[in-house]
């Protein structure tokens, strides 16, 4: 990636997000990590696990509005199929499901719709999305989900923060596998 100063755009970068929630309903985490070992995280006191996943994705597409060509892999089908195939349908029904109520998250959605028509007015191609399997080996899907749980954590203490090494934190070592402490306090 980079530098945020640089004035050359990446031309190809890899990121996975993460959302993790403790209940659902309850104190939320979301998280995207680079192939670089950048990353952000935020806490929610109260949210679910999809709200998780969509910030994470949110967040993922917004931190890197300078890739040309961005592949976000996500363990989250809600997440992928949101994007891929379901906001602008919902935007067209005028945010209603087809039982006539409202959309769940339509905040979130309308935030994705802007930020991939941002892309989009700037000449760049669509966020390819990837699903890859949860917790099944894939280190930078784990590294995500080990910063989502830690920051769903913040989030049961009732803070709502953002971290991220954008912001002088130090980058993740992504070539080995992150502590699995975290992990296993909080489920999905």
């Amino acid at each position: 990636m980079p530098d945020e100063n640089s004035e050359t755009s990446a031309r190809r970068y890899v990121v996975a997000t993460d959302g993790a929630c403790k209940g659902n309903p309850g104190p939320t985490g979301w998280a995207w990590v680079g192939e670089d070992g950048e990353w952000a995280a935020g806490s929610l006191p109260e949210g679910t696990n999809n709200i998780g996943e969509l910030l994470a994705l949110l967040n993922a597409i917004v931190a890197h509005a300078d890739v040309d060509e961005l592949i976000v892999q996500a363990d989250s089908k809600y997440a992928i199929d949101t994007y891929a195939s379901w906001m602008d349908g919902h935007r067209r029904r005028g945010w209603v499901t087809s039982a006539k109520k409202p959309v769940a998250n339509r905040d979130i959605l309308e935030q994705l719709i802007a930020a991939r028509d941002a892309r989009r007015s700037a000449g760049r191609p669509d966020v390819v999305l990837e699903h890859v399997r949860g917790h099944a080996g894939h280190r930078l899907n784990s590294w995500a989900d080990e910063r989502a749980v830690r920051a769903s954590q913040h989030g049961a203490a009732g803070e709502q923060l953002v971290w991220t090494s954008h912001r002088g934190l130090d980058r993740l070592d992504v070539s080995v596998d992150p502590p699995r402490a975290a992990a296993d306090r909080v489920r999905r």
